[in-house]
């Protein structure tokens, strides 16, 4: 699912308990294997356990941004699966353009996250730069 898709879905929801369970359903859509839920994966800083799989492969001729993702957390699994949506699939230079705490304003989602959401949030933004970014 795009992230325009996500962004059309939620503004459909006039109450905010309503587009808190289409997230988690969102969430619902994602997985990682156990394997890949490992130290190297696991991103520090959020409360519940967040893995990020990250790498990049040859789709066409162009190296592509392959981002896979889980949590133990309902919610964040559905925030997880948001980020998937902004990152999934991008050239090195697309990645780099997304600025994913504008695309999440958007959505509205930033005044309706807890502290702790947001610090978990900002830690998996933050991890996906770095990668992007090195």
């Amino acid at each position: 699912m795009t992230f325009d898709q996500i962004k059309e879905d939620l503004d459909l929801f006039s109450e905010w308990e309503d587009r808190y369970g289409y997230i988690i359903d969102l969430g619902k859509q994602i997985s990682l294997p156990d394997e890949m839920k490992i130290d190297k994966n696991k991103v520090d800083g959020c409360a519940s356990q967040v893995w990020l799989d990250m790498g990049w492969k040859e789709s066409n001729k162009f190296k592509v941004f392959n981002i896979e993702g889980d949590s133990d957390a309902l919610i964040v699994k559905g925030l997880i699966a948001i980020l998937l949506s902004l990152y999934r699939g991008k050239t090195l230079v697309e990645a780099k353009a997304v600025d994913p705490k504008l695309e999440f304003e958007k959505l509205g989602l930033n005044s309706h996250l807890s502290s702790q959401r947001s610090n978990g949030l900002k830690s998996m933004i933050d991890q996906i730069k770095f990668f992007v970014n090195t």
